[in-house]
């Protein structure tokens, strides 16, 4: 599938897979900026997406630049709906307590992955269908030992 990138600040790249399999291109800055420590900006990708309409991408942060620097993004998944056709742009964030963080026009900062939407229509019920897992959410999987371990689903342990 072709999807139709536009470039909308001169210097901007268009994103590309650093592997032929990998799921995810990389996203290119096309503006520099500076990272304080815990600090965060906007950086433009100079990139504008035609999606169709069966289509949304998740901006996803690099492993790279989380581990060897702390950069990550605010909001990961960042969500580019179908209809959106503004310049793509990540919020990155600096989680180095002590050194600043230099973004350079042409800098790989995070990946764009597609992915594919199925309708989805909601219904509202009385009920649900009941399930193993129920309505236990947060920490209910237990903690560090998995069930094939010997811990078990729904453990107290931490």
């Amino acid at each position: 599938m072709d999807i139709p990138v536009r470039l909308v600040r001169e210097g901007a790249l268009l994103p590309c897979r650093a592997y032929d399999h990998d799921a995810a291109f990389d996203l290119f800055a096309a503006a520099a900026a500076t990272l304080g420590p815990q600090q965060r900006a906007v950086v433009a990708t100079g990139i504008a997406l035609g999606l169709p309409p069966d289509m949304a991408a998740f901006t996803l942060p690099r492993s790279g630049l989380a581990a060897r620097h702390g950069i990550t993004i605010v909001n990961a998944p960042g969500l580019i709906d179908p209809g959106y056709r503004g310049e793509v742009q990540i919020v990155l964030l600096n989680t180095d307590l002590e050194r600043a963080f230099e973004v350079h026009v042409g800098d790989r900062i995070a990946q764009l992955l597609f992915v594919s939407l199925t309708p989805v229509s909601l219904t509202l019920v009385d009920r649900l269908d009941e399930t193993v897992r129920g309505q236990r959410g947060f920490g209910s999987s237990g903690g560090n030992a998995s069930p094939a371990a010997g811990g078990r689903a729904g453990s107290t342990r931490a």
